[in-house]
């Protein structure tokens, strides 16, 4: 059997005769047209090694899908806690294996449903909540004790897990059995989504007090997903999406230890979620840069010595950018391609998009398409048979290491700054972002980048598809709902608790059990907010244009 040297030189003069015209990727990496045994790092053991062993390039168990498949999670959420909760068991009931709730924009701002500014958008991208009542009727008939919860809500983290942790309580599940995941992730917020209350170290100090408190009270909720969908979504490359995220994990370490814990106490509980997009190979090689990255930093640089807070576990979401409203069934096609890289990639969970996402919130047909997705990736394609079936590929392992070393150079980038915050006060990180996401679009426009039915193979005169609309009916409901609940609580209750949260605010001891208590009271979510907005104020980003 020739050896690689040998093998090489056969295959020299084909790459030199080669004149097809050069390619990259989503970041900006030239590609070679195929790759030799040259172009793969040797050092098996330390660079890539087996499924479950540190660095954990290719996955966190060693018996991957094997032993366990990734949990399906479809995002559910809309209109009034009614109809998301008849979605829910709906899924469940197909055979979805996890929770995972979108709450409306005036949920995420911390919005009341009767505010001024909420008018028209109660209900209308995800669920509306404005007390612990909604909350109570978005589970009622769900055992939390059997299923976990994937919740997507940023700024006002903190109130949505005290009602979660309220709901579990009445129906019999204490805190500590509480599985599942809170967003909570700020930084990506001021970095790409754009959805805060406060400024960036109110922030901070609200996750450090989640963090503490869920270490010690809730040991099987992920206090934080520290969130690279977002990054993506808002036009970065694969690489900043890599690197941007992983730096906001260790921003979120650093504060960990700086209150006090142990490295190895609350990092086990950080989650992440990336975006999984359409170029197949470089989602694969980012995902595993991520494990190898993180786990390296964790114990090198953190002193992590447990072997899980060394393992990078992930939600993946199919993308959101990469669908079209034009001949939405090719939709179906993108969502397939993107799944099968998380899949390969070694996700832990996964939300397949649905084909309708570009017009509007899925319906019930097309998120039945999207779970069948998944679970015809699971149960026919044979994919999850063997672990990591990419491993070993020259190409993917040169793209891995390839992503690795270009995160590395924003990382420098970043801590010569002082770190993600202050990356993120002079807009440096937004503006890497905006550069991306321009010269992406100016790809499109000219032709230079095909995109099925935008502008290649389009067809003339589309017929709308048939969307599910949510109409006002559903602000009138909420705005009732919350008329009575005001009603019928104990008003010195309120504000009582709420003033106790006002007092810790504007000291430094942890507001967690105050939040639980003015949710248990029925304060309202603004009500909770605006205690916030009062004592830390708001902030407004610098011009990044």
């Amino acid at each position: 059997m020739p050896d690689k040297k040998s093998q090489s030189r056969a295959y020299r003069p084909q790459i030199e005769n080669t004149t097809t015209r050069e390619k990259t990727n989503s970041s900006e990496m030239k590609l070679k047209d195929f790759y030799l045994p040259e172009d793969a790092e040797e050092n098996y053991a330390s660079r890539i090694a087996d499924p479950g062993v540190y660095p954990y390039t290719r996955g966190i168990h060693k018996d991957m899908y094997k032993g366990k498949l990734w949990t399906m999670r479809m995002f559910s959420g809309f209109g009034t806690p009614e109809d998301t909760n008849g979605r829910l068991k709906l899924l469940l009931s197909h055979g979805e294996t996890g929770l995972s709730v979108a709450f409306d924009m005036p949920t995420l701002y911390g919005l009341d449903a009767n505010s001024e500014r909420a008018h028209g958008e109660v209900g209308k991208c995800g669920v509306n909540v404005s007390s612990l009542k909604d909350m109570e009727i978005i589970f009622k008939g769900i055992p939390l004790d059997q299923v976990s919860t994937s919740m997507t809500i940023n700024a006002p983290a903190n109130i949505l897990t005290a009602m979660y942790a309220a709901v579990g309580e009445k129906g019999g599940t204490p805190k500590r059995n509480l599985a599942g995941t809170v967003q909570a992730d700020i930084l990506k917020e001021y970095i790409a989504q754009k959805e805060w209350l406060y400024p960036p170290e109110a922030h901070m100090r609200i996750i450090r007090d989640m963090m503490v408190y869920c270490t010690n009270h809730m040991p099987k909720w992920n206090y934080i997903s520290i969130s690279g969908y977002h990054i993506r979504e808002a036009g970065a490359s694969a690489v900043q999406e890599l690197a941007f995220t992983l730096a906001d994990g260790f921003e979120y370490v650093k504060m960990g230890i700086a209150n006090g814990l142990n490295v190895d106490s609350f990092a086990p509980r950080l989650s992440f979620f990336f975006n999984s997009s359409i170029n197949f190979f470089e989602e694969v090689a980012k995902f595993r840069a991520a494990r190898r990255i993180w786990a390296r930093e964790m114990k090198e640089t953190y002193g992590a010595k447990n072997d899980r807070s060394m393992k990078l576990r992930f939600h993946s979401q199919t993308s959101g950018y990469s669908l079209t409203w034009q001949q939405p069934l090719n939709n179906i096609v993108r969502t397939t391609v993107e799944g099968m890289a998380a899949v390969l990639g070694g996700t832990q969970s996964l939300h397949t998009n649905s084909y309708d996402e570009a017009w509007a919130l899925p319906s019930e047909k097309a998120v039945e398409v999207a779970l069948r997705t998944q679970q015809i990736l699971a149960y026919e394609t044979g994919i999850p048979d063997v672990i990591d079936p990419l491993g070993g590929s020259y190409y993917i392992e040169n793209l891995t290491d390839r992503m690795e070393e270009e995160a590395y150079k924003y990382f420098k980038t970043i801590n010569g700054m002082g770190g993600v915050v202050n990356a993120i006060k002079n807009g440096y990180l937004q503006r890497e972002i905006a550069a991306t996401a321009y010269a992406y679009q100016r790809k499109v426009e000219s032709g230079e980048m095909k995109i099925v039915g935008v502008n290649a193979f389009t067809k003339e005169n589309e017929q709308p598809i048939n969307v599910l609309k949510i109409d006002l009916k559903a602000e009138k409901i909420q705005r009732k709902r919350l008329q009575e609940i005001k009603l019928k609580r104990n008003d010195n209750a309120v504000q009582k608790s709420l003033e106790r949260l006002r007092e810790v605010y504007s000291g430094d001891e942890n507001s967690m059990e105050r939040i639980i208590e003015a949710v248990k009271s029925y304060a309202t979510l603004e009500e909770i907010t605006n205690i916030g907005r009062e004592v830390f104020g708001g902030w407004k980003e610098p011009t990044i244009i």
